[in-house]
């Protein structure tokens, strides 16, 4: 079981600086922090807190010294600050007490300081603290790599344009005029701009537990595009464009049970129920498992692909050149787009098409919206709702009032 981590962090309260610790809720670490005079708990800030000094730090310190990992970099960064002191000098998180290079590297994994992953930025000593500060809580909240990954990014684009401002000093007032600076100035797109308001209320709200931070920054709405799909004879020839069983069966798939490319690639042999008809699916957007039919089509595929296999899968659906390693999403992206090519197919269509149109074929067939929101794992009946506006089979059934005139012969 992997130790609990402690961040520490200035904070300014009641008129004084502080020292506050964030940490996940844990009996052991509040017990000990309970006996001690200086520490206490800040409902408003919701964190324990303790009057700024060395002793202060000291004693907190030896209150948990076997029992969490403390994360002081913030603090450290803070009070170099004050000193303008050179910003090379930061410490980097320790272990209780300050550990040389060496026995840093000699560290188990867990008790690394955390390795943020984004390219080099040319962000300000002062705001050193932010990504790796960030980058920890996502992984504590077991955000998937894609989201910490563009979280970290849409926040380093506002620790660039800031310079030497503390970020942890800005209020919804200075980032309502970001906001409006990434509108106007940077041209940012409604869903760019979405996921730089998601990653901004990240950090104040969750990293620095600022209450109802975003409540005053509006967000700009949404722009509704909606999917390309295939229709019948698209879908036939793209099929018949691939050769390969093992690729076939992975485009058939996709389609047969409407899965992102991901489900796909992750599917395990232990995931197919040929006695239920089922497909679990484990662990997909949202982290979600849930069920999906089996196509009696679809297993045949599925058969004849591995019995035509030299090197059988043994643990995912569709391997990788190395057994046991499931096939790379760009790898199964590669195959949807030769096989376009192939067929002849010009539209602006992805290997999420095959989802797409896997959606509105089930609509044109009348089934329940409902049911398809579940088939497709879609929190909100919204997300499921604009393929209403894709199907074609009520579109056909309502004629243009340009057709009425042409046949009442009124128009010469």
């Amino acid at each position: 079981m992997k130790p609990a981590i402690i961040i520490i962090k200035p904070l300014q309260h009641r008129g004084m600086e502080c020292i506050a610790l964030y940490f996940e809720i844990n009996s052991k670490i509040q017990g000990a922090l309970r006996k001690t005079k200086q520490v206490k708990f800040s409902n408003t800030n919701k964190c324990w807190y303790a009057k700024l000094s060395k002793e202060n730090y000291n004693i907190i310190a030896k209150a948990v010294g076997t029992l969490a990992i403390v994360d002081n970099s913030a603090l450290h960064n803070y009070l170099l600050q004050k000193k303008k002191v050179n910003a090379s000098t930061i410490a980097q998180p320790i272990l209780l007490k300050q550990s040389s290079k060496k026995a840093v590297s000699n560290m188990p994994v867990w008790a690394k300081p955390p390795v943020v992953m984004y390219k080099k930025q040319q962000i300000a000593a002062v705001n050193a603290h932010v990504l790796p500060s960030m980058a920890q809580h996502l992984t504590l909240k077991a955000y998937s790599a894609s989201t910490a990954k563009t979280y970290l990014n849409e926040m380093s684009q506002l620790l660039q344009l800031l310079n030497e401002v503390p970020a942890d000093t800005l209020t919804p007032a200075h980032l309502k005029r970001y906001m409006v600076y990434c509108f106007e100035k940077l041209l940012l797109k409604e869903n760019t701009l979405h996921s730089r308001i998601n990653a901004l209320k990240f950090y104040y709200e969750q990293v620095l537990n600022r209450e109802k931070f975003f409540w005053e920054i509006p967000r700009p709405k949404k722009q509704i595009i909606l999917p390309n799909v295939m229709g019948e004879k698209e879908m036939t020839r793209l099929f018949n464009a691939v050769q390969n069983p093992k690729h076939k069966a992975i485009l058939f798939t996709a389609y047969s049970a409407g899965l992102r490319v991901s489900e796909v690639v992750n599917l395990k042999l232990e995931n197919i129920s040929s006695d239920r008809m089922q497909i679990k699916i484990i662990s997909a957007k949202g982290k979600k498992d849930r069920y999906v039919n089996l196509s009696p089509v679809l297993l045949d595929i599925l058969r004849a692909y591995i019995k035509k296999s030299k090197v059988k899968p043994q643990v995912y659906l569709f391997e990788s050149e190395k057994q046991g390693e499931p096939y790379s999403t760009r790898s199964a992206q590669k195959i949807f787009q030769r096989a376009k090519e192939v067929a002849g197919i010009r539209k602006e269509i992805s290997f999420h098409s095959l989802r797409h149109s896997f959606a509105t074929h089930l609509l044109e067939k009348g089934i329940d919206i409902r049911f398809i929101k579940d088939i497709l794992g879609h929190f909100d009946i919204k997300t499921t709702e604009r393929y209403t506006h894709v199907s074609r089979d009520k579109l056909v059934q309502i004629s243009s009032p340009l057709d009425d005139l042409w046949l009442k012969g009124e128009i010469i």
